[in-house]
């Protein structure tokens, strides 16, 4: 059986997409070192269109910043590269779905199209998914649920970035996940490769 073991809340929600990047650059001293000259050619309209709504702003900042990076050998966070936008759109999709269904919650959980679906918004190298609880009240209103692979759910009332920023910061509980310490140890090149 799987568990919701429950919802974590931050003090304030930062609703400024700036704040929050700034406040995950803070606290992830060594994010700023990689970021391009230029912000990243994501074509945003074009995987809103396929996806058939808007994302968040304070997480297309993020990976219009970034390129895809890694957090302590653990958690890969940043959107698709530059050309690649509809298969990121998909890719996970089919999985989430497989979870949910597979779920056995008090409160069931669906797959984004689903009114209040789950959207993934980045993944863990050991199988866990990092979603948006989408709703109607619009993308910057989404919050987080985190799907273990151990059968572990929960939530988090804040955006996507703001999770990360408390996530390495200590602030917030790892409920079913290892510790996440604030260091980048993956990070990919523009035109694909890694370092």
């Amino acid at each position: 059986m799987d568990d919701l073991i429950g919802t974590q809340a931050p003090g304030c929600r930062m609703t400024d997409p700036a704040e929050s990047v700034a406040e995950l650059e803070r606290l992830l001293p060594g994010l700023v070192a990689h970021r391009p000259p230029t912000p990243m050619a994501i074509d945003w309209p074009r995987l809103e269109s396929v996806l058939g709504t808007a994302l968040p702003a304070d997480y297309k900042l993020l990976c219009g910043l970034y390129p895809m990076f890694e957090l302590s050998d653990f958690l890969r966070v940043g959107g698709p590269a530059p050309g690649a936008e509809v298969a990121w759109a998909t890719e996970d999709l089919e999985i989430v779905a497989e979870w949910c269904e597979d779920a056995d919650l008090a409160v069931p959980l669906h797959p984004y199209p689903a009114p209040g679906g789950l959207l993934p918004w980045a993944s863990s190298n050991q199988g866990d998914f990092f979603l948006w609880t989408t709703s109607p009240a619009g993308p910057q209103e989404w919050t987080v649920t985190v799907a273990s692979r151990n059968g572990a759910w929960w939530h988090y009332t804040g955006g996507a970035v703001q999770f990360l920023a408390e996530l390495v910061s200590g602030g917030l509980e790892p409920w079913a996940l290892p510790t996440v310490r604030p260091e980048i140890t993956w990070i990919r090149r523009p035109g694909g490769g890694s370092r």
